[in-house]
């Protein structure tokens, strides 16, 4: 692997888990009260754009990081509806 595949995972990394202390606060309070909903779909649909983008040019980073919040970012959702 080359630097910028190293730096590329260490940047999806961190701001992939970035979003567990929000999920599992969510999970464990079960109150999604101070998520907004407009701004988390718009995030989800970003995120999804990222996804497509990054298997486009095959940069495994950026399908790494980006699957993997999709799947944080939707748990949240369901929690924010489940939870209303």
């Amino acid at each position: 692997m080359d630097f910028l595949t190293i730096l590329g995972l260490a940047a999806a990394t961190i701001t992939t888990i970035s979003f567990l202390p929000q999920m599992f606060k969510t999970w464990q309070t079960k109150s999604a009260k101070d998520v907004s909903i407009v701004t988390l779909i718009t995030f989800i649909v970003g995120v999804f754009l990222w996804l497509i983008y990054g298997i486009y040019l095959q940069a495994l980073p950026i399908i790494l990081a980006n699957s993997v919040t999709l799947l944080f970012n939707l748990i949240i959702l369901w929690l924010k509806i489940k939870y209303r």
